[in-house]
């Protein structure tokens, strides 16, 4: 729509030139080249202004200026002409100013309405805004192409007629989205995202965020759909940001695995010193064997079964900087608690509700993998926590569990640190204070001088930026980071053996430029303990899963990951 702007100008400018014409014209001379001109300009010089006479004055002044008369008469008829000369020509200019003013005035109305609507394009994504920003469109996406190598790959081998127990090397898309988000009033927003990855193209599994918000004030907000959990500092950054390919272990196992998308209300309050998030949720969008990514247990959810109720939630995470000179010198700090309610079914009988039957009666499980990201089988689970009928003295059932966590973030300059401490509680029949827990820590250096950045709404990371992209021409080489960090998880307690691992990793990480990343990791398993670890899987039925993870006990493991992403 800018491109009228010019046409406009040139037509005022036309305008202008032809009504001044009317009454008077300044002529300028070029002092090199004696030329004139009717317009100013460097090297002109003002030679006066001109007016046009019309003829039938001049004639008629002429022949009075023919007849003898008295002089102080005529200089008093010469000083009366002037004036009404002078007099016209004001007139005539106020008009031809009112004039000119009315058509700008319209011009400029009808350049408001043809640009009412305007796009831009940049590292954010494609957007669309009315001019008087009330209403606002953008369209994002991400796609994450990945690739894993395993040269050690050597579990105890499978017994009996038990699949075997190697992951396999191989590429996939990890993840492809696709959303779109506004605003609308100014104070209201909204997000819908779709992933084509997720849930083997179950059409609901893949919604991950679907929701409005109000934002009652810059810091103070208000949403209701589907969205994150408030819970975890690397869960609460994007897949986009995160420092290795794959979450760790704990989060993964306490906060992810279980779908972290789930359907609610909550608040937040953020500024750029302090963030606090709170949520009540219930289950996540779509059919369980989608949407619960196969870790809650036959899918938690009732609604497909004919009794019970969903699962519900109170969720919630404070978190802030209480030391920063700037936005590459700060401490970060948070906590995060949540109280997950879990429903198992029973008959009449007392008997679990589809109990040896995928999607069945309920209940939860907690499973682990290698910080892969193509094969993610899991090697350590602790089976479903609801077992046996009612009648039976040793059955035991999951009726909630408690999750909290503590989480550190160090950066400054190109150098930072950040780790992280989760802990389950497993509350219900059959247990007593047993408890999953993990933790870890890492450093990253960038090479190339760039500095973490903060992403003060969500309180995590937030989008490189090189300080030189790159150019094919070795003008800038984008930004280079090195990093390294220790993973640990312990799903042994009481009477859940979920197993135990450790491992470490090592990776380089590529930005080119700010929407663009290229990750590549080496991790290796440390320790493998998943000796008595259920003989069912969390379907409730013998062998499969459950085996597969009995035999991973003191097996070797070392995986080379490759990731792109690429995303506006």
């Amino acid at each position: 729509m800018r491109i009228f702007r010019p046409l406009m100008a040139a037509l005022i400018t036309t305008q202008i030139c032809i009504a001044t014409s009317a009454h008077a014209l300044d002529l300028y001379v070029d002092t090199k080249t004696k030329q004139i001109f009717a317009e100013p300009g460097p090297g002109r010089v003002h030679m006066g202004t001109y007016e046009k006479q019309d003829k039938r004055a001049a004639k008629t002044e002429t022949t009075t200026a023919a007849t003898p008369v008295d002089t102080h008469k005529k200089a008093d008829v010469a000083d009366s002409s002037k004036t009404q000369r002078q007099q016209s020509t004001e007139v005539t200019e106020q008009s031809i100013d009112k004039d000119l003013a009315s058509q700008v005035s319209v011009l400029e109305e009808r350049m408001k309405e043809v640009e009412k609507i305007h796009g831009t394009f940049d590292d954010r994504g494609l957007h669309w805004a009315t001019k008087d920003g009330n209403f606002t469109v953008s369209l994002n996406g991400r796609i994450q192409p990945a690739s894993q190598y395993n040269f050690v790959n050597d579990p105890a081998p499978a017994i009996g007629t038990n699949t075997p127990n190697e992951l396999d090397s191989g590429a996939n898309i990890r993840r492809a989205r696709l959303g779109i988000e506004g605003t609308f009033f100014k104070i209201w927003d909204y997000k819908f995202e779709y992933d084509f990855s997720r849930g083997n193209g179950t059409v609901g599994s893949g919604i991950t965020d679907a929701f409005v918000r109000l934002n009652h004030t810059n810091a103070l907000s208000y949403k209701i759909g589907s969205f994150k959990e408030p819970f975890s500092l690397e869960e609460a950054a994007s897949n986009r940001f995160l420092n290795f390919i794959e979450r760790h272990m704990a989060v993964n196992t306490f906060v992810d695995n279980p779908n972290t998308y789930k359907t609610g209300v909550g608040v937040n309050y953020a500024v750029p010193r302090f963030q606090t998030g709170l949520a009540f949720q219930t289950e996540p969008i779509g059919g369980w064997s989608a949407a619960s990514t196969s870790v809650n247990a036959n899918g938690n959810q009732n609604r497909n079964n004919g009794s019970g109720d969903t699962g519900w939630e109170g969720i919630g995470r404070v978190s802030g900087r209480p030391w920063m000179e700037d936005e590459t010198k700060f401490l970060h700090v948070g906590i995060s608690a949540g109280h997950t309610d879990v429903n198992t079914q029973y008959r009449a009988d007392g008997t679990m509700v589809g109990e040896g039957q995928i999607g069945g009666g309920g209940g939860m499980a907690f499973f682990a993998f290698p910080g892969t990201n193509v094969d993610r089988t899991n090697i350590l689970n602790t089976g479903n926590l609801s077992t046996g009928a009612l009648s039976d003295p040793n059955h035991r059932r999951i009726s909630s569990y408690d999750r909290y966590g503590a989480e550190g973030w160090f950066v400054y300059g190109p150098f930072s640190a950040q780790g992280e401490y989760l802990r389950t509680n497993i509350n219900g029949h059959g247990y007593d204070n047993e408890h999953l827990t993990g933790y870890y820590g890492f450093a990253s250096y960038f090479l190339t001088g760039e500095s973490k950045t903060y992403h003060v709404r969500n309180g995590a990371a937030n989008r490189i930026k090189p300080k030189k992209p790159f150019q094919l021409n070795g003008s800038g080489l984008g930004a280079w980071e090195v990093t390294a960090g220790y993973d640990f998880i312990d799903m042994n307690s009481g009477v859940i053996r979920g197993g135990q691992a450790d491992m470490v990793r090592v990776g380089v990480n590529w930005y080119p430029h700010s929407n663009v990343k290229f990750q590549a990791n080496v991790v290796h398993m440390l320790n493998i303990h998943t000796a008595g670890t259920p003989t069912s899987n969390t379907n409730g039925y013998s062998g499969g899963a459950g085996a597969r993870t009995n035999a991973w006990n003191n097996g070797d493991f070392s995986a080379f990951l490759t990731q792109l992403t690429v995303d506006f």
